[in-house]
């Protein structure tokens, strides 16, 4: 079904209907159907089976035919399409009949619009007229309002110039009576002044310069009185200002560090403040050496240092730690007072320094104010008092004492309490540079007291002992020297934290070239007297001694190095002494001295020569030639009687020789010296006797390579010689049996 709209808009439809739907009156022509019914049925298979059912309107179709619930039935086929016709007129009709309401409506809505018309026309026409009438009285309000806000404006600024610029009475009394409390108030005040003047630079800027000099003057005044009220104020608390109260008031800070902004002003409180603090801590001291007065004697339980006075080590001791806890309290309240918040004075220094130019020298730079720096300096002056009290009692506490022991330990605590102080107030100080100069002293009157000493012994010890001992003087002396090593080295400050090792060594230098070296020269002295061995056997003992007493210290590793070595050149010349007496006793002396020019160089040789007297198959043949050999064979030291009376004295020599160079040596104060020196002494002499034996070796083999050859004069000589009677030969390895292994076992 199709359906088409005339112009009228009533919906006319067409229907298309198949025979094979809807039966009645056929289409067909009336020469299709006297076609045979064979094509007739052919036509309409074809036709149903090339109907589209995927057409979206034959879809729609069947879907309202579906919903009105129309029966397939041959009525309803031929019925369908009146039906459908008679829906479609009734439709059309209701349409119409609503666009007839629609045009009624639509010719009432357009005479309201005209009614409108006419309205707006004739209240056009009343405004032209009401604006021609009211348009010079809105000019002239508008001028009005416009005046008004200028005035306002004007007022508003005026307002503002006087709130920021003109500082009221009130704040004026606050910032410059002297009735006026410093508080607050007063700080608040002085900070808006401030403003006020900095802020007088944006007024020099404008067209109107006078103005902003008329305020920047008043304000300059204003501010300089308030600044000269602020300095008296803190002049008259610093007078009674308790440093030792942990609760320091905090317009006393805060007013310092206003005051900073003006250095000339803030220098010169430090300046009274300093000398109010050296006042007080030298009648403090003064308090703490004799006792407080009568009246709080009873509620006070220290006692005082002066009780003490006995003691000088005790008394000096007292005094530096009682300096020492005021300096370090002192500080701490300082610091708290200057320091505790932040670089406020810092910046007000630089800030006053660029306010007040005039105070700098001629092309002076503005330094960096330093607080910690300012603080040390500030804590010197303040204990510069105590330092003089201290320098006076110290000295005189060692002027007065004689003992170079005390006199050293006071000296090495007074040095303890400057290194101390250095690193609580810095290198730059009254109080060290006092220290410093005490601590001097003190080793100077020890250097007096050794050296009054020194010459007192001068003319008392004139001889060493008889047992050759360590004298009395150098025993007095090393424990003397024990005692001042142990207080060194007890220091509560140590050398070696300060500057090392090595610094250490050298700190302990001057000490010891006072407390030992003239004792260890008087010993030198005394040596001179003797005759050696004695005088290498007495020195040694000292030296040893004085070792003994070094060894345990690590600050005389140097000192000890330098006396093992004299103490090995003594013991060399023990050696010398002893080897003689193995040489001199054993009867090889004569024998040693002949063949002096001829022995070999080293001791391999002697090994070598050794070897061939015990190997005698594979003989090594000497180094020396025939010559040499000759001469050596005659002589007198190696004559066969002579050669057997040596090897016989060798041969009593040997069983005692080693106790016997023992008890040369049993005055040494040192058994391991004793058997050092004898045992190399004991090498020295087998070397030697190696050479001998090399020797006698050699003298053997050259004989016998003569008898064998029976060529040369010499053979013939000898065989006369044997002719007349005297008869042949003896070895002399025969007459000299003895080999260097049983030397050594022997000695050993």
């Amino acid at each position: 079904m199709d359906g088409n709209y005339s112009q009228s808009g009533v919906v006319t439809p067409s229907f298309e209907l198949n025979d094979g739907l809807f039966p009645g009156p056929s289409p067909i022509s009336p020469a299709q159907a006297t076609a045979p019914r064979s094509s007739a049925l052919s036509n309409k298979l074809t036709s149903v089976l090339s109907a589209s059912y995927t057409d979206f309107e034959l879809r729609d179709a069947l879907d309202t035919l579906d919903r009105r619930g129309i029966k397939n039935l041959p009525e309803t086929r031929r019925r369908l399409r009146q039906n459908l016709q008679k829906e479609v007129i009734e439709c059309n009709g209701d349409i119409v009949k609503d666009f007839g309401m629609v045009a009624e409506q639509l010719k009432r809505i357009g005479s309201t619009i005209a009614s409108l018309n006419r309205c707006c026309e004739d209240m056009r026409r009343h405004i032209s007229a009401a604006q021609k009438e009211t348009t010079p009285v809105l000019h002239e309000a508008s001028s009005l309002l416009s005046q008004k806000h200028d005035v306002e404006v004007q007022q508003q600024l005026l307002d503002a110039f006087n709130k920021h610029f003109i500082i009221s009475d009130e704040e004026l009394t606050i910032l410059t009576a002297s009735t006026e409390p410093v508080d607050d108030r007063f700080f608040e005040a002085l900070a808006r002044v401030k403003v006020v003047y900095k802020d007088c630079q944006v007024l020099l800027g404008s067209s109107n310069q006078t103005l902003g000099l008329e305020v920047m003057d008043q304000t300059s005044r204003n501010l300089n009185s308030a600044y000269q009220k602020l300095y008296h104020w803190v002049q008259r608390e610093f007078k009674t200002l308790h440093l030792e109260n942990p609760q320091i008031s905090t317009p006393i800070r805060q007013a310092l560090r206003v005051l900073a902004e003006r250095p000339s002003l803030f220098q010169s409180c430090l300046d009274s403040f300093s000398e109010v603090r050296e006042d007080t801590l030298l009648d403090a001291f003064h308090t703490a050496l004799i006792g407080p007065s009568s009246s709080i004697e009873q509620q006070s339980s220290t006692k005082p240092i002066e009780l003490v006075a006995h003691d000088p080590l005790r008394y000096v001791g007292d005094m530096l730690a009682w300096t020492h806890s005021v300096t370090v309290s002192e500080r701490e309240a300082l610091e708290v007072l200057f320091i505790s918040e932040g670089d406020g004075i810092a910046k007000g220094i630089q800030a006053g320094k660029a306010n007040e130019p005039w105070s700098l020298a001629d092309g002076e730079e503005s330094a960096v104010f330093d607080g910690r720096k300012a603080l040390e300096q500030l804590v010197n002056r303040d204990v510069s008092g105590v330092a003089r009290g201290l320098r006076q009692r110290i000295e005189q506490v060692i002027q007065s004492n004689e003992d170079s022991i005390l006199e050293y330990k006071i000296a090495n605590l007074i040095k303890f309490y400057r290194v101390t102080f250095s690193k609580l107030i810095g290198a730059d100080s009254v109080l060290l540079d006092t220290l410093a100069d005490l601590e001097e002293h003190a080793l100077n009157q020890f250097r007096l007291t050794q050296r009054d000493h020194i010459a007192s012994l001068q003319t008392h010890a004139t001889h060493p002992p008889t047992d050759l001992t360590v004298p009395y003087f150098l025993t007095a002396a090393l424990n003397l020297l024990t005692a001042l090593l142990k207080t060194h080295d007890t220091s509560l400050i140590p050398t070696s934290s300060l500057h090392g090792d090595s610094d250490e060594d050298a700190s302990f230098q001057p000490i010891l070239a006072e407390a030992l070296d003239p004792y260890l020269r008087q010993c030198t002295a005394l040596a001179r007297t003797l005759t050696d061995p004695d005088a290498t056997i007495f020195l040694l003992n000292c030296l040893l001694a004085t070792r003994q007493t070094l060894l345990p210290f690590p600050f005389t590793r140097e000192r000890v190095a330098e006396l093992d070595t004299t103490i090995d050149e003594h013991a060399s010349t023990l050696v010398e002494h002893q080897h003689a007496f193995f040489l001199r006793t054993s009867g090889l002396q004569p024998l040693i001295t002949a063949l002096a020019p001829f022995l070999p160089p080293n001791t391999k040789a002697a090994s070598n020569a050794e070897d061939t007297d015990s190997n005698p198959e594979e003989p090594d043949p000497p180094s020396l030639c025939g010559p040499d050999l000759a001469t050596i064979a005659s002589l007198p030291a190696l004559q066969p009687h002579a050669l057997a009376e040596t090897s016989r004295i060798l041969d009593d020599f040997l069983p005692s020789a080693l106790l016997d160079a023992m008890e040369n040596l049993k005055r040494v104060g040192s058994a391991r010296v004793v058997r050092d020196v004898t045992e190399e002494a004991a090498g020295r002499f087998c070397e030697d006797f190696e050479g001998v034996v090399w020797v006698i070796a050699g003298v053997d083999q050259w004989r016998d390579g003569e008898k064998e050859g029976g060529e040369g004069e010499e053979g013939e000589e000898e065989e006369e010689a044997e002719d007349e009677g005297e008869g042949e030969r003896p070895r002399l390895r025969d007459l000299f049996p003895r080999t260097s292994a049983e030397i050594r076992v022997l000695l050993s």
